[in-house]
């Protein structure tokens, strides 16, 4: 029997825990992935404020959880063979700390090791307006091989809800990632066509 793909997901402190949370549903629904969560502090206060969920009920969205401070993790090594890693929200502190090397907190550690690993990593950076801190941080993450990826509505699609939003980010990060499951979340775009 083949192993389950193994996607990291991180959700930090951002607004915006909903693509996190959908992201997971996602992942267990495309089934043959497992998912391995890391919901820093922030991140559990942003999921309660905004989604009404306990720390736990995020948790149980995962097929595996780690505490955020928790750099012993098997997620923080190499050697965890895994075909990617999502931030999603990703605050300007995680930006900061996995653009840096700096490996103080779980998210920033296995942010470090999947780039290092020369693995997928996407992080949907929800910050506005950016300072130049950003941005030179979003350019070393760049450089390194990581994709910024900020969740910006597309409204060519006519989003009826904000689900469809989120949706049609998150299918983009699913293609991000080689996962068939993004048909269906968002309409592709099949060019103008004929004015009306």
């Amino acid at each position: 029997m083949r192993e389950p793909r193994r996607i990291i997901v991180a959700i930090t402190g951002a607004s915006g825990c909903v693509y996190g949370t959908r992201l997971l549903q996602h992942l267990r629904a495309a089934g043959g992935i497992e998912t391995h969560l890391v919901l820093s502090a922030a991140g559990a206060i942003s999921a309660h404020h905004e989604l009404g969920l306990k720390r736990p009920e995020v948790e149980a969205l995962a097929d595996h959880a780690y505490a955020p401070a928790d750099v012993g993790a098997a997620i923080a090594s190499g050697s965890f063979p895994c075909a990617g890693m999502v931030v999603a929200p990703c605050s300007a502190r995680s930006l900061a700390g996995i653009a840096l090397g700096l490996s103080d907190t779980l998210v920033a550690r296995a942010g470090d090791v999947c780039l290092k690993e020369r693995r997928r990593v996407v992080l949907l950076v929800r910050e506005t307006p950016l300072n130049l801190a950003h941005i030179r941080n979003m350019e070393a993450v760049t450089l390194m091989g990581g994709i910024v990826m900020p969740p910006v509505p597309a409204f060519y699609t006519r989003p009826e809800s904000i689900e469809a939003i989120v949706d049609a980010t998150l299918a983009r990060v699913l293609d991000l990632l080689s996962i068939d499951a993004a048909d269906g979340l968002a309409p592709r775009w099949q060019g103008l066509g004929a004015p009306r």
